[in-house]
C-alpha cells in the first residue's frame, strides 16, 4: 500500500504536480536503506540532493571593479560645451564680424589678393590631382595590354610546335 502511494507521488513529482509536504514524504521514504530495487534510482537522486544541500561554497568569489563613468561625464562636458557654443553667440547678439568691418581698404585688397592666389593655386593643384588619376588609369591599361600581349606570345609559341610537329610529321 505504501508502495503504490509512494510510486503514484513519484508520478506527480516527475509532472511537477507535488505540493511541498508530498515532497518531504518522498525524500523521507528515499532515506531509509530499503527501497525496492526499481526504485534505487530515486534513492540515489534523493540522496543526491540531501547531500548537496548541506555543501558550501568557500572560494571567495571576485567581485568585478567599480566601473568609471568618466567616459559618461567627457560626454555630457562635451554636449555642454557644445551648446554653450551655439547658444553664447546667440545671446550676446547677432554682431557678424565680416573682413570689412575689421580690416582697413589696404588690408582688405591684400586679403582679396591672397583669396585668390589661393584660389588660382587650389584649381592648378586639382587639375594636376586630376591628371595623375588619368596617368593611373593610363599605367592601369598599359599593364592589362602588357598581360594581353604575354597571353598571345604563349599562345603563338604553343602554335607554333603545333604547326612545327605536323610538318615534320609529314615529311
Amino acid at each position: 500500500m505504501v508502495l503504490n502511494s509512494i510510486e503514484k507521488l513519484l508520478e506527480k513529482y516527475d509532472n511537477g504536480e507535488t505540493t511541498l509536504k508530498e515532497e518531504q514524504r518522498i525524500k523521507d521514504y528515499f532515506a531509509q536503506d530499503n527501497v525496492p530495487e526499481h526504485l534505487e534510482s530515486y534513492r540515489l537522486m534523493f540522496q543526491y540532493f540531501n547531500n548537496t544541500k548541506q555543501e558550501l561554497y568557500t572560494k571567495d568569489v571576485p567581485l568585478k571593479p567599480r566601473k568609471s563613468y568618466i567616459y559618461q561625464w567627457i560626454s555630457v562636458a562635451a554636449v555642454a560645451v557644445l551648446m554653450l557654443g551655439i547658444m553664447v553667440p546667440n545671446l550676446f547678439g547677432n554682431d557678424v564680424v565680416t573682413p570689412e568691418t575689421v580690416y582697413t581698404q589696404d588690408q582688405l585688397e591684400a586679403y582679396n589678393q591672397t583669396k585668390n592666389a589661393l584660389s588660382l593655386l587650389s584649381n592648378s593643384f586639382n587639375e594636376s590631382a586630376s591628371n595623375v588619376n588619368t596617368l593611373g588609369l593610363v599605367s592601369t591599361n598599359f599593364n592589362k595590354g602588357a598581360e594581353n600581349v604575354n597571353r598571345v606570345s604563349e599562345f603563338a609559341k604553343t602554335t607554333n610546335k603545333l604547326v612545327k610537329r605536323k610538318n615534320t610529321q609529314k615529311h
